[in-house]
């Protein structure tokens, strides 16, 4: 059947291109935060083509929405999504194109008289992005139980506000609690946002598991003193010592499978004939393994230990975020390969570099994903892009995969 049944080309597209001039300024840059004026405007815009497309709209208390294709049945419904909220000046595909595939793959069921075995829901979690309150992930991982509801809510923002209180303001702190409907299955379309697949000229990616991620704040405390008349051999150079580290760290992961980056970098006073008596930079590790992550954490501490005899600094290090490697349900992952090959798409497994609300969702239920290129592996960028023909692959697989799961009577035992 699923040969047969196919996902609105020009539905799909029109919604991703109409979601994605939510939340433009006047200069036509695209930020939609979780909890903004913005975000309510996208979330309503969505609410919107749920029920539309004749589904139950439910909003749990950290304001997760959900579209649900209800019928009676004692199997665990099916679970596919992801995010509507973006980065400051981003792209329109990032999360969006989950969530809406998800929905085009409903509606093409329903129009084929496709009677499930079992619900359908389409998810849109909260603050995936993390950029206005952390952690990132946040509505997923309150889903998924990994982080106290009450304490999601509390979350003060970059701009000070409350989320809980913010996400009254827009009208989406629902009532239902988070985790009350386990899914069967949850599987997440997503753009790669990586450069693999356009590189190796695949059309698809299943991806197979997702990369563990270590956040953490350093501070370096020197000395400040005058540039010009303090000599090199008495200097406490806080900056010096954070340099160091960005190096050491390149280093560390030079031909290994893991990742280093220092995203952000302050000095302070910051004056250009000032040497800088503090420096505070963020430190982003990752690694598909857990072991090595594990080592490259315990490198960098050593490291720090080493660099405060050395150079007569004192370090501080803080803990951000730490997430371990998740590894998908392989099943699931080999029927998105098989939807591929039957649909003529080369497709590779591979590992997700960056973090989804699919890795929160494999604690609680069978979980993979779809890759679909990139191009250029640009991503949280207004360049972002992927070709009409490959999202309506991807749809068209998640399609295949979603029919597959309820064919083959999964979840049933």
């Amino acid at each position: 059947m699923s040969q047969t049944i196919t996902p609105d080309r020009a539905i799909l597209l029109s919604r991703l291109r109409e979601l994605g001039d939510v939340g433009r300024d006047t200069e036509g840059a695209l930020t939609r935060l979780a909890a903004s004026d913005s975000d309510k405007q996208g979330r309503d815009r969505l609410v919107a083509w749920l029920r539309q497309a004749g589904l139950e709209v439910r909003i749990d208390r950290i304001g997760n929405v959900f579209g649900l294709w209800q019928v009676a049945s004692t199997i665990p419904p099916l679970m596919m999504g992801s995010h509507i909220d973006t980065v400051i000046n981003a792209g329109i595909y990032d999360g969006c194109y989950g969530v809406l595939s998800a929905l085009s793959v409903i509606e093409a069921m329903r129009a084929a008289g496709v009677t499930p075995d079992r619900s359908v829901i389409v998810a849109a979690f909260t603050n995936e992005e993390g950029v206005r309150y952390a952690p990132d992930m946040m509505g997923s991982l309150v889903y998924a139980g990994g982080l106290d509801t009450g304490e999601a809510l509390a979350t003060v923002g970059l701009d000070g506000t409350v989320l809980g209180d913010e996400l009254k303001r827009i009208g989406y702190a629902g009532d239902m609690e988070p985790g009350a409907i386990v899914p069967s299955a949850f599987i997440e379309a997503h753009v790669e946002q990586g450069p693999v697949l356009e590189a190796e000229g695949r059309l698809m990616g299943a991806v197979a598991d997702l990369q563990g991620i270590s956040w953490q704040k350093i501070t370096v405390h020197g000395v400040a003193n005058h540039a010009g008349t303090t000599p090199t051999r008495l200097r406490t150079d806080a900056g010096l010592a954070a340099a160091k580290v960005v190096t050491f760290l390149r280093r560390l992961v030079d031909n290994s499978d893991g990742v280093a980056t220092v995203g952000t970098m302050k000095f302070y006073p910051n004056a250009i004939n000032v040497i800088p008596d503090k420096a505070e930079f963020t430190v982003d590790l990752r690694d598909p393994d857990e072991a090595s992550l594990q080592a490259a954490e315990t490198a960098l501490a050593a490291y720090l230990q080493a660099l405060e005899q050395s150079d007569g600094v004192r370090i501080e290090a803080e803990r951000l975020a730490r997430f371990e490697p998740v590894v998908f349900d392989d099943k699931i992952v080999g029927m998105i390969e098989q939807a591929a090959r039957a649909r003529g798409l080369s497709c590779r497994r591979m590992t997700s570099g960056a973090g989804h609300d699919a890795q929160m969702m494999a604690r609680l239920c069978p979980t993979a994903m779809i890759f679909v290129p990139s191009r250029d592996g640009i991503s949280h960028n207004p360049l972002e892009h992927t070709d009409d023909a490959s999202l309506i692959a991807g749809a068209q697989v998640l399609l295949d995969v979603a029919l597959g799961i309820m064919a083959g009577g999964w979840g049933k035992g």
